[in-house]
């Protein structure tokens, strides 16, 4: 089978490569002509674990390529994924405007059969308005050429996202015609064989899906950090009442882990768009506002404990930080607490020196030289009055504790993610501020 994926970023270029894992002839494809020269080049613009490997197999034996020129692939291909970006608009809504693009690009250009499928996350609705772009684009041709539109929306998290695309809980695929749902069955196929579920759906059920399951992941957050902030106020232990609420089969243990706000490219997105979605059909989602406002509030925690630990005197304070992406195992820094945290402490005037294994080019590229760039997470906290534990990478687990004693001028610590035991650092003798306990 041959396929286009339209967009080299994140999703696009994860799941190009993984479906030219098993054995799909794969063509991806990007305006941006310097992304695509890179990737000819051997050099992948995202940090993933293994997809850097999986990449060149797959383009060095021929299942996968890649071009700036959809149209040029059109009569090749069977099916179109569309992966292209929809950033928010100031009003919280999906801007569609690359996704419409790519509709317009197929209509002017296919000359046979095409599946259109949207990968990208996008409002319920989104899909007529790509049938009709296709369709305007025929009529301005005179002709009638048959196609189809889907939805398969992705659940891949990041840093463990070859994994989730290989081995998935489950694929949401939205379709209206039989002819559709053989070609999405034959391509998923390898997976079906492994007895994962392929769920098929109408396709407003399948864009509702994606959003849906997004902000109920943003609402345990959210909950848990409302939970620990109280459990503080009344001396309650918030990792003992995760335990204990996490141990009824009706809840699960699963992302109630509480600490300084989620952020990332899906998550903020996501719930502001399902916000703006009811919004304009003239209904509240009040849940959901208090899920974004908990979070927004969440993310200025760490800062707000360490001015409470330095009675607001921070001026001169050289503050460390390990952890800048959003999450551990990514570069991604998008709606990242390290990027308000940072921010903060500098208007307070405090000398910050960061430190993260994989995001530091990012973070230049986000924040500039307003910071010191550390060598390691060792020299991150040379001469500093205070550590903020901002990621919880695997590399900050067990320190040399003696170390940071002697290299930090007062070991005081602010654990944004609890990953460490307050009784051990009360042992050795660090101070120790973490969340909801």
């Amino acid at each position: 089978m041959n396929i286009a994926v339209v967009g080299t970023g994140y999703v696009g270029l994860v799941s190009g490569t993984c479906f030219a894992e098993m054995g799909v002839n794969v063509t991806c494809v990007d305006v941006n002509e310097e992304k695509i020269k890179s990737l000819l080049d051997g050099q992948i613009p995202i940090y993933e674990p293994g997809l850097d490997e999986m990449v060149l197999r797959n383009h060095r034996e021929g299942r996968l390529n890649f071009t700036t020129d959809l149209k040029t692939c059109l009569d090749n291909v069977d099916i179109v994924f569309s992966a292209v970006g929809t950033p928010p608009d100031e009003d919280g809504s999906a801007d569609l405007t690359y996704v419409l693009e790519v509709a317009r690009t197929v209509g002017r250009n296919i000359n046979k059969y095409v599946l259109l499928v949207t990968k990208s996350t996008v409002p319920v609705g989104t899909a007529q308005k790509v049938k009709k772009a296709i369709h305007e684009e025929l009529e301005k041709r005179g002709v009638d050429i048959e196609f189809d539109v889907a939805s398969n929306p992705e659940f891949l998290k990041e840093g463990a996202a070859i994994q989730d695309f290989m081995r998935p809980d489950r694929v949401v695929v939205g379709i209206e015609s039989e002819k559709a749902k053989e070609l999405m069955s034959r391509l998923y196929r390898p997976v079906m064989l492994n007895n994962f579920r392929v769920i098929f759906t109408d396709i407003p059920s399948a864009e509702m899906i994606k959003y849906a399951a997004n902000s109920m992941l943003a609402t345990r957050i959210s909950f848990m950090n409302d939970i620990a902030n109280l459990c503080e106020l009344v001396g309650a232990d918030v990792n003992m009442v995760r335990k204990g609420i996490g141990a009824d089969t009706r809840i699960g243990s699963k992302f109630l882990y509480p600490g300084c706000g989620y952020g990332g490219s899906c998550f903020p997105k996501d719930v502001k768009a399902l916000v703006k979605t009811a919004e304009n059909r003239g209904y509240e989602m009040r849940v959901l506002k208090a899920v974004e406002e908990v979070n927004e509030n969440q993310k200025h925690i760490v800062f707000n404990k360490l001015c409470k630990h330095y009675n607001g005197e921070l001026h001169g304070k050289v503050i460390a930080i390990w952890g800048l992406a959003f999450k551990p195992e990514t570069d991604d820094m998008r709606e990242a607490t390290a990027l308000i945290t940072i921010n903060q402490l500098i208007k307070a005037g405090c000398k910050v020196q960061v430190f993260d294994p994989v995001a530091m080019d990012e973070c230049k590229r986000r924040v500039g030289e307003g910071v010191t760039y550390a060598k390691d997470m060792y020299d991150a906290v040379l001469n500093a009055d205070a550590l903020l534990l901002l990621t919880e990478w695997k590399q900050f687990r067990l320190p040399s504790w003696g170390v940071l004693k002697r290299t930090m001028n007062s070991p005081v610590i602010i654990d944004g993610r609890n990953i460490y035991d307050p009784v051990e650092m009360m042992q050795k003798g660090v101070t120790y501020l973490c969340i909801g306990r």
